[in-house]
């Protein structure tokens, strides 16, 4: 049975594992490694330590489905849609800018139920309404390094066995050891695979030490490198049952701030009230602050985000927990082509 290494929790490896479990034809032994502590990498959703049904996202806050991806990616969003994922996004955000024929989308159990949702189906077959993913999983598996001789096999329906997922695992290097990739993390002993498929920023895979640095070949590097992260931080506030903020918005985009670029009310924005869970915000902070502030400590760039947050929400109530979110790799663009910027 082929072993293969998903690096990276976040939606691009939740997905490449259901869709590997999809369609391979013989079993497959999958592993998904992740440094962070729980799956969604991009797509983090962080709970109250007081009470783990109160959320906010700290990454993604709502999905845009364009037409053309809508059209390439239908069967995705009704699977979605149907199971309770996604919803469509109805909670005013002030500022939002809607093109022609957009459909905004948001998730009722927050933003990382998207890829908890395939990293469970990595488990077992789960039809897609019938329809053909349109995934070349051969080209998949061969991934952006050369097999040196090993033989992937042809990908059409359903392996067995389901996904070993592991937090905490950062990966370190990669070697070549007898047509097997070797991998090396911060803790534990390294193990081997027949396949690896890298889904972390471009940054982190041109930080990996041992035979990888030597086997991408220098377009790969180039393309690689041209890649570009802003930064930013999100900053999660998390408030006690019966808590009012009084505002017309779930979310705003904020213009006039040097700090303070989007806030989020998550449980409005997801249209839940409830008298038991206490309302969650979330803030996103700008670029420019990101960058100025990225290696300063967490506790100094919460006091800087509250001291703005007051200027636009006077009069908050003290909240009760806090999560504050360092996004170091944030929306990439390429160099090429600086218009052109991945969603969050």
């Amino acid at each position: 049975m082929a072993r293969v290494l998903i690096v990276g929790a976040g939606l691009t490896g939740s997905l490449c594992a259901a869709l590997l479990r999809r369609e391979a034809s013989s079993p497959l032994r999958l592993t998904v490694w992740d440094k962070a502590e729980d799956s969604g990498g991009r797509m983090t959703t962080a709970s109250s330590p007081h009470n783990p049904q109160s959320t906010v996202d700290l990454g993604a806050q709502y999905i845009t489905c364009t037409p053309h991806y809508a059209k390439i990616h239908q069967s995705f969003y009704d699977e979605l849609l149907a199971g309770g994922i996604l919803k469509p996004l109805t909670s005013p955000i002030d500022g939002m800018v809607i093109k022609e024929g957009d459909c905004n989308f948001v998730a009722p159990h927050g933003v990382s139920s998207i890829s908890k949702h395939y990293l469970k189906q990595s488990a077992h077959q789960v039809p897609v309404h019938g329809k053909n993913t349109g995934v070349d999983c051969h080209a998949l598996l061969q991934g952006i390094f050369p097999t040196q001789g090993l033989n992937p096999m042809s990908f059409t329906s359903l392996a067995l066995a389901g996904a070993d997922i592991c937090f905490r695992q950062r990966v370190t290097q990669i070697n070549l050891r007898n047509n097997k990739w070797e991998v090396s993390r911060e803790t534990g002993s390294s193990e081997q695979f027949d396949i690896i498929v890298l889904t972390m920023p471009a940054p982190q895979i041109l930080q990996l030490q041992g035979d990888i640095a030597n086997l991408i070949s220098e377009c790969q590097r180039q393309q690689l490198e041209s890649v570009s992260y802003s930064s930013r931080y999100a900053l999660g506030l998390f408030y006690e049952a019966g808590t009012k903020i009084d505002v017309p918005w779930a979310g705003r985009y904020i213009t006039s701030n040097p700090c303070i670029r989007f806030i989020s009310i998550d449980n409005k924005k997801r249209n839940i009230e409830s008298s038991e869970i206490g309302p969650s915000l979330v803030i996103h902070t700008t670029v420019p602050f990101g960058v100025t502030y990225l290696e300063h400590s967490i506790e100094d760039v919460q006091e800087l985000i509250f001291q703005q947050l007051e200027n636009i929400l006077p009069g908050l109530p003290q909240p009760v927990a806090t999560k504050c979110q360092k996004w170091r790799h944030s929306q990439y663009f390429c160099l090429e082509n600086p218009m052109d910027r991945g969603a969050w």
